[in-house]
């Protein structure tokens, strides 16, 4: 399966420079002093969401594969302030794809506050309900993943067929973070058609070939730190220019004196400047992709 040889690539044979650590240690080591509790930099949504576990797959053990449902509690509203009827259209939809640490309460608030913004989100859970509150617990559960890297494709294909077909959602965007943001570019590969857009914050983007990326249809927009250890700046830029000369739309944002897992609210790493830009762009583009607007959100919140 492609799936296969594209997983290897990202995440198995990637290596920072001859002498690194695998792609698991050296997130270990950006994580060293994290811990997954979210803080009160963590924000939450200014309009009320409903949130729900919603079965969006099953195993090939036949046991139901669950993730984190965000709506906003009045959708048809969101939807008339643009101009569009409920009885035509439903809210697009956000994949939503964890941290190395799984489907935890970082995740959930932040599904909430993307919801906020006017989107049904699904957050998947790739680590088949396991989460992590180590950063040792957080390898073992990543390495595991990897090793199943089929079902990986299959779970967050069945995630944004979910969306689609099951919630009706007219166009969809893929988005993770840390190993979500690698899981990001590795959808938009696999499925380089099915999205409107992908947001990866600060994923493993090395040793990808121009024949694996040339197919994405859809704009790619991306969140790095110029400090981060486990991918450096020279593969982000290697990256960028691939997609480039493939003629892809891609946009890149690198923050100095930003690390990994820079916009992530718990943990050492966090800097409020670079997550709140990089949250501003990700609202807009989220818009432009979703709704076609240049707006910056639903609620017109923001960072600043």
């Amino acid at each position: 399966m492609i799936f296969a040889v594209l997983f290897i690539g990202l995440f198995a044979g990637c290596r920072a420079d001859d002498t690194s650590d695998s792609y698991t240690e050296d997130m270990a080591e950006e994580h060293a002093a994290d811990t997954p509790e979210a803080t009160e930099a963590a924000r939450e949504p200014l309009i009320p969401i409903d949130t729900s576990t919603v079965a969006y797959a099953t195993s090939d053990a036949g046991k139901e594969i669950t993730g984190y449902m965000a709506v906003p509690e009045n959708p048809d509203s969101i939807l008339a302030a643009r101009g569009i009827e409920a009885e035509t259209e439903r809210l697009p939809g956000v994949v939503l794809i964890h941290e190395w640490w799984g489907l935890n309460e970082n995740i959930r608030t932040a599904a909430r506050r993307v919801s906020g913004e006017g989107y049904r989100v699904l957050a998947v859970d790739l680590y088949g309900g396991s989460v992590a509150d180590t950063p040792d617990g957080a390898r073992g559960l990543m390495q595991q993943a990897m090793e199943a890297p089929d079902r990986l494709a299959d779970n967050l294909a069945s995630a944004n067929a979910y969306l689609q077909q099951e919630a009706g959602a007219p166009r969809t965007v893929v988005m993770g973070w840390c190993f979500g943001g690698a899981m990001t570019l590795t959808a938009a590969i696999n499925q380089p058609e099915d999205y409107a857009g992908a947001v990866v914050y600060y994923g493993r983007v090395s040793d990808i070939t121009a024949e694996a990326l040339a197919p994405i249809s859809f704009p790619v927009i991306g969140f790095f730190g110029a400090d981060d250890g486990s991918i450096p700046v020279s593969s982000v830029r290697d990256f960028e220019n691939t997609m480039q000369e493939v003629g892809n739309e891609i946009d890149v944002y690198i923050y100095e004196n930003a690390g990994h897992a820079f916009a992530n609210p718990s943990g050492r790493n966090y800097q409020p400047e670079a997550a709140a830009d990089a949250w501003n762009r990700t609202t807009a583009f989220l818009q432009k992709q979703l709704y076609g607007t240049e707006e910056v959100g639903a609620t017109g919140s923001g960072d600043s």
